[in-house]
């Protein structure tokens, strides 16, 4: 049976003891554990080793290191399950200790995806413009699980996004006034879709929003896409020229009356000119 003969502190890390055993043919270097693991399994020189307890002794050092390595990354911020075994199998962690390391976390409170889907979703709501489905993307690639990403989404309420849905589009509409009123429909419903919103938010959105622009308003808003126009289809002339414009203007989401307005004013004035 083999006799550990000698223990050393490790120079680079206090905490941990390089274990000598002589197996037969001398001393030799066998393992290394923490200080827990040391104390756990009472190892002191003289102490005799068989294979079966030498294996147990290295599989509980492996989770004591598995374990550390996954306080020292909970410490830096809060962290699904998910997260965690994808971190400790980066760390080429087996899975047998990782499952080990999990449990531990779980019985000292340091992991709950519970209140971390929750805490998610509220950071989410508080420090962006997302709607539910991104953020539900999000707890996704944090590996949390269907049922608990349903219970964490109540944390925003419909109220709630209905209000960011607002401002988005509040500052959308500021920004793109030289757009017909069809436009910026379309173009905001698309964007609240890429920032996440659902459907029933959008439709709430567009029914509150004013979208109602002033005649100068509209005006303005023709004559700069119809200036545009112009140049493109300067080569054409008279009834041509008026069918290509009134189609183009149609496609941009202006209405007829508008349409017939604004070519009646372009008309006035290419005559006084």
């Amino acid at each position: 049976m083999a006799v550990i003969t000698k223990i050393t502190v490790q120079q680079k890390n206090q905490e941990r003891y390089n274990i000598y055993m002589d197996f037969g043919k001398g001393e030799e270097y066998a393992f290394s554990v923490d200080k827990d693991t040391l104390i756990k399994f009472k190892l002191k020189k003289g102490f005799e080793v068989d294979p079966f307890l030498l294996t147990e002794i290295q599989y509980q050092d492996d989770i004591r290191k598995g374990y550390h390595l996954a306080i020292n990354f909970l410490a830096k911020s809060m962290r699904s399950e998910g997260e965690v075994r994808n971190y400790l199998a980066e760390k080429e962690i087996d899975e047998p200790i990782i499952k080990e390391v999990i449990l531990k976390l779980y019985e000292y409170k340091f992991l709950d995806d519970r209140e971390y889907a929750k805490a998610y979703v509220r950071t989410q709501k508080n420090t962006t413009d997302k709607g539910t489905e991104l953020i539900r993307k999000g707890l996704r690639e944090k590996w949390i699980g269907e049922n608990l990403i349903e219970e964490a989404l109540n944390e925003y309420s419909s109220e709630e996004q209905i209000d960011t849905a607002v401002k988005v589009s509040e500052k959308f509409l500021s920004k793109n006034r030289l757009e017909s009123e069809r436009t910026l429909k379309l173009k905001l419903e698309q964007l609240l879709l890429r920032k996440g919103f659902s459907i029933d938010v959008i439709q709430a959105v567009l029914r509150e929003v004013n979208f109602d622009k002033k005649e100068e308003e509209e005006m303005a808003a023709i004559r700069h896409h119809g200036e545009k126009l112009k140049r493109k289809y300067n080569k054409f002339t008279g009834y041509e020229f008026e069918q290509k414009m009134k189609q183009a203007l149609y496609r941009k989401g202006f209405s007829i009356d508008l349409i017939e307005h604004y070519l009646s004013e372009l008309e006035l004035s290419d005559n006084k000119s």
